[in-house]
Order: structure tokens, then sequence, then C-alpha cells
């Protein structure tokens, strides 16, 4: 009998995109891309398509802690990202999780408004992220505008998404890399990486003509992903990043519909 290939095992627990674009659907997809098994803890269902969110319906406490048991009961958990977690009770689940695995990295993205303005997380739910969950992740993925919210300023420049960057570590103590993709129009697509002992510019020209949607949990699933692989923190960032400038490269149409392609 031939030997079966061996492949890691990722954990998203995020909200359900019905459109296919974002959400869990998307880490899937980018966790398959890096050759890694996606398993899901799903944290709400939600009514949405590329162009807005029509309604989000939460699970209980209990459901979302049964989900994440039985995957940690039965597979090899090598990295988990969370999405979208809406309320402080959810949040407050993946604290008790996040706890009770310190040797495995977790990768934050803050989820609080949707590309299109629509509220993602209750907002009783913000501190408790910013003082259970932040300070114990591998990596926390905030876009432009979930920057801004976090540092109370907004970001038009790099040099803005530099200095939001250095005052998020300084908070909360973790690697930062602020995704700068909504930055503007210009030439290029601009994430800063700052761990602390240093500090990445990371650039891949811009892709116009195409409207995505998401690519910020794309990437941070990707980073997850590569974290799962076993590779260091820098190199899964570096990996992730080509994999979101390819799978917008190679965007297909379904109708009217871009759709990342990872």
């Amino acid at each position: 009998m031939p030997s079966q290939p061996k492949r890691p095992t990722a954990l998203t627990i995020a909200g359900s995109d019905s459109g296919g674009g974002a959400g869990l659907q998307a880490d899937l997809k980018a966790f398959s891309a890096a050759r890694v098994h996606g398993t899901t803890a799903i944290t709400c269902v939600t009514a949405q398509n590329p162009q807005g969110v029509d309604a989000i319906e939460p699970v209980s406490a209990s459901l979302l802690d049964q989900q994440i048991a039985a995957v940690c009961a039965a597979f090899p958990v090598r990295a988990i990202k969370t999405g979208m977690l809406y309320s402080k009770e959810l949040v407050l689940v993946v604290e008790h999780w996040i706890a009770r695995t310190p040797d495995i990295p977790w990768v934050i993205d803050p989820v609080l408004i949707s590309t299109s303005g629509a509220s993602l997380l209750k907002p009783d739910a913000l501190d408790a992220y910013k003082t259970k969950l932040f300070p114990r992740a591998a990596l926390l993925t905030p876009n432009i505008s979930e920057a801004e919210a976090l540092v109370g300023k907004k970001i038009t420049d790099p040099e803005a998404m530099r200095e939001a960057a250095k005052v998020l570590f300084k908070t909360y103590g973790l690697p930062i890399l602020v995704k700068g993709g909504h930055l503007g129009a210009g030439p290029t697509a601009l994430d800063i990486l700052h761990t602390g002992i240093g500090e990445w510019l990371l650039q891949s020209p811009r892709v116009h003509g195409v409207k995505t949607h998401g690519t910020g949990c794309t990437l941070a699933a990707s980073v997850a992903a590569h974290l799962a692989l076993g590779k260091p923190l820098l190199e899964s960032v570096i990996a992730a990043k080509k994999t979101v400038t390819n799978a917008i490269k190679n965007t297909f149409r379904t109708g009217h519909q871009h759709v990342l392609n990872p």
C-alpha cells in the first residue's frame, strides 16, 4: 500500500460568508493553496455578498466551544486564525482556548468593519479583544480602517502605517502586520510588518480593474497556514503576501462578481 501524504492542520474561527469570498470560505481556500488541511469553528452565519452584509446570526458560546474542542480532539492543529468574532461572549470562548494552547501560534485578524461598511463587532467586545486576545497572539493583522480604530488616528500614507504599527506593538506587545491594500490607489500595494526587533515594508504591484473581496481574510489565513507548516513568522508573512498578490492577479469572474483565486 503506498504511503499516504501528510499535511498539518490549521483552524479558522470565523464567520461564514454566503457569497464565498471572505470569512471562513476564504480561509479554507488559503489553507488549501498552502497544502494545509483546513478546519473550522463557525462564529456567525451571515447573509452577504460582495456588495454588503444583510444579516448576521451568531452561534451560541457553547456551540463555538464545542466546535473548537471537536477539532482539537481529532486533529494536530498547528496554527489558528481568528476572523469575525462578533460578540464579547464569543471572544471569551476564544480567550479560553488561546490560554489552553500556548504552543500554537494564533493569528488574530481583528474584524471590526466589513469592506462595505457594516459593523462586524459589537461595541462591548472590543475591550475583550484588546485585553484577552491581543497580548497572547503571534500576530495581529489589522487593515487600514481597523488600525485607525485601534490607534484613534487617520492613516493616509505609509509613514502613518509605520507609526500605527509601532503604537500597536508598544500597546499590546505582539508583532503587527498592518494591511495597506485599501490605502489609496497608487502603483503599489503596501503592508507593514513590525515585530519589535525589525520592520519590513512589503510591496507588490497593485492590480487595477479588479474589485476584490476577502483579501484581508486570505492574507491572515495564509500566514496561519505557513506557520502551520513550521515556517518562521517573517517567511510566513512574505509567502502570504505572494499568495494574495497572485490571488488578485488570477481573479476570475462569475456573473458580475470578481472572485479571488488563491
